[in-house]
């Protein structure tokens, strides 16, 4: 399955190494179902830096077809920001939260290499699906092309060499097609 791909305050760089624990960090929060495009938007005027990625999907009913954006990662946005209590205490109290994904409710820090897989490969606007999380399988960086740097796991579907791009804190993934890619083992 093909998807379009757009995004909410996307920026492709490098990720930066945090030299501090007090450097911001990526972290997931959970939200109210169908609430992440207005809980983006909330925290955004608030001067928090989000990331939500967006697909466009053709939904069909009987009298019409629509063209509709949708979370890639359905009941999650990401957000950017120093873990303070003041913080995280405005995070919560934005209407449609449900809460920081981690342990016991303590927000837990995703790596930065994950977020910037992901948003290489939405960037690259080369087809890609939603994919299970996978618990194995070998670790690969893509060297080369769009994708050069984009780490993840190979994965074989029906003779089709894939890498499997995860965020791992929300157990989420997307898989891409990497026919004529070069692959290096990490």
């Amino acid at each position: 399955m093909s998807l379009n791909v757009s995004m909410v305050e996307l920026q492709t760089t490098a990720p930066p190494v945090c030299a501090s624990q007090d450097a911001p960090a990526w972290y997931a929060i959970r939200t109210r179902s169908r609430h992440e495009k207005r809980v983006a938007a909330l925290l955004r005027e608030k001067r928090i830096t989000t990331f939500l990625p967006l697909v466009k999907e053709v939904h069909r009913w009987s009298d019409r077809r629509k063209l509709i954006e949708q979370p890639l990662f359905r009941g999650y946005v990401f957000v950017h920001i120093r873990n303070t209590a003041e913080r995280t205490l405005s995070v919560l109290r934005t209407p449609g939260v449900a809460g920081f994904v981690g342990v016991q409710g303590t927000a837990t820090p995703i790596p930065d290499q994950e977020i910037y897989n992901i948003r290489t490969l939405l960037s690259g606007n080369l087809p890609f699906s939603v994919f299970p999380f996978l618990h194995a399988g070998q670790r690969v960086r893509i060297r080369g092309g769009c994708l050069h740097g984009v780490e993840g796991r190979l994965v074989e579907v029906n003779s089709n060499r894939s890498v499997v791009v995860s965020v791992e804190l929300i157990r989420k993934s997307v898989v891409i097609r990497v026919s004529g890619f070069d692959l290096e083992i990490i």
